[in-house]
C-alpha cells in the first residue's frame, strides 16, 4: 500500500469570485497548504456553485475559475502532494447530485442556517431558484463523491457537513443493505471476509460519514471594521503591492476612543490591531500595544507597521503567483491532470452508487 493510500482523505472546496482576499487566505488556503503534508487532499474551485446565486450574470466564470487557480497555486498549494480542479470538469458532481435529490427531505434544505440568511443579504437577486435552495446538497455531493475522512470548515459551515452525513446516513440506510452483483464486487476483501464470517450478506457502508475537522480561522476585519468581504469592498488583495496596501489601510477605521493623536486607546478594540495579532512578530506586537495606550504612537503608523507585516506574508505569494501567471499553460495542464485524477475517485464511487440504487 502506498503512502498516499494511507493518509486519511480531505477535501474542500472555494467559489471562484476572482483573485482572491486576505480573507479567503487564512480562512482556508493557509490551513490547506498545511493539510497537504499529513493528508491525502482534494481541493476544487467550485464553478458550478458560482451559479446557485450568480446565474443571471455569471460574468466570465473560466477567467474567475483561472485567477482561483493562480492563488491555489501562489498560496503554496502543491500539485504533487494535492489534487487540484475545477468542479465543473468533473461530471459526476452533477449526477449525484441529481440522485440526491431523489431521497432528500425539502425541509432537511430549508432548515440550513445559511439559506434565509443569505435570502436576506443578497436580496437584490431573486434566489427562489431550485439551485440556490440546493445549494448544500450540491456540497454533499462534493464531498461524498470522495469519501474523504474530514472537511475543513469554518463554524459557520458545520450545519452543511452536518447535512452531508444526514444525507449519507439516509443513503446507506435506503441502499447499503441492497446485494448487487456489483456492490459485491467493489467490496474489499477484508470487508467479504467479516460478511462471510457473519451473515454472508455484504453491508459495508457506501458512503462513510465525513467529520467536520474545524481550522483555526483567526479573527479578520476588513478596511471598515466588518468581516472581509468582495461584497463589502473593505478587502486587503493576496496580489496587492506595497503602496496598494498602505493606501488602502491609511483610512482604516480605529479604536473609536482615538479621537485625537494624544488620546489612548486599546488595541483589543481596534481593527488594525486585531491585524496585527496575525501577522505581526511578538516584538512589534508588543510596541503597538504599549504605543497605543500610552499614545506614544499615532494610528497612521500603526498602521504602517501593520502593512509591513502583511506584506510579509503576501510577497512570497505574490512572487510565486505571478511565476505561474507566466505559465499559463502550466496552469491548465495541471488542472486537467487533477481532474482527471478526481474523476478516477469520482467514477469509482459512481459505480457503487448507480449499483445500489439499480441503475
Amino acid at each position: 500500500m502506498t503512502e498516499a493510500n494511507t493518509k486519511r482523505r480531505v477535501l474542500s472546496g472555494m467559489r471562484p469570485t476572482g483573485r482572491l482576499h486576505l480573507g479567503n487566505y487564512m480562512g482556508a488556503l493557509y490551513n490547506w497548504v498545511r493539510l497537504q503534508r499529513d493528508y491525502s487532499c482534494y481541493f476544487f474551485i467550485a464553478d458550478i456553485h458560482a451559479l446557485t446565486t450568480d446565474y443571471a450574470d455569471p460574468g466570465d466564470i473560466r477567467s474567475k475559475s483561472f485567477e482561483v487557480a493562480l492563488d491555489f497555486l501562489g498560496a503554496g498549494l502543491d500539485p504533487e502532494q494535492c489534487v487540484i480542479f475545477r468542479q465543473s470538469h468533473v461530471a459526476a458532481h452533477s449526477e449525484l447530485y441529481t440522485l440526491f435529490g431523489m431521497i432528500t427531505p425539502l425541509g432537511w434544505l430549508e432548515r440550513v442556517p445559511t439559506y434565509k440568511d443569505q435570502q436576506e443579504q443578497l436580496r437584490e437577486k431573486d434566489l427562489n431558484t431550485h439551485g440556490f435552495l440546493g445549494y448544500p446538497l450540491l456540497q454533499s455531493a462534493d464531498i461524498l463523491l470522495y469519501k474523504p475522512d474530514f472537511v475543513p470548515v469554518g463554524q459557520d459551515q458545520v450545519s452543511h457537513v452536518e447535512l452531508t452525513r444526514e444525507v449519507a446516513r439516509r443513503f446507506n440506510q435506503l441502499y447499503s443493505s441492497a446485494e448487487t452483483p456489483e456492490v459485491a464486487a467493489a467490496a474489499s476483501d477484508k470487508e467479504r471476509m467479516k460478511a462471510e464470517i457473519s451473515e454472508n450478506v455484504i453491508e459495508a457502508e457506501l458512503l462513510p460519514e465525513p467529520k467536520a475537522l474545524l481550522t483555526p480561522s483567526p479573527k479578520l476585519p476588513g478596511l471598515d471594521g466588518r468581516k472581509m468581504s468582495k461584497s463589502y469592498g473593505n478587502t486587503i488583495g493576496l496580489t496587492d503591492s506595497a503602496d496598494e496596501l498602505k493606501k488602502k489601510m491609511r483610512p482604516m477605521v480605529t479604536d473609536p476612543a482615538r479621537v485625537r493623536r494624544t488620546d489612548p486607546g486599546d488595541p483589543d478594540k481596534c481593527p488594525v490591531g486585531d491585524l496585527h495579532k496575525v501577522f505581526s512578530t511578538p516584538e512589534t506586537l508588543a510596541k503597538v500595544y504599549d504605543g497605543c495606550r500610552n499614545a506614544s504612537i499615532g494610528c497612521i503608523e500603526c498602521k504602517g507597521w501593520c502593512a509591513d507585516s502583511i506584506l510579509r506574508e503576501i510577497e512570497p505569494i505574490a512572487d510565486r503567483r505571478r511565476t505561474f501567471e507566466t505559465q499559463p499553460n502550466l496552469v491548465h495542464e495541471i488542472l486537467t491532470t487533477g481532474a482527471s485524477k478526481a474523476r478516477q475517485q469520482a467514477d469509482a464511487t459512481m459505480a457503487e452508487v448507480r449499483a445500489a440504487m439499480g441503475l
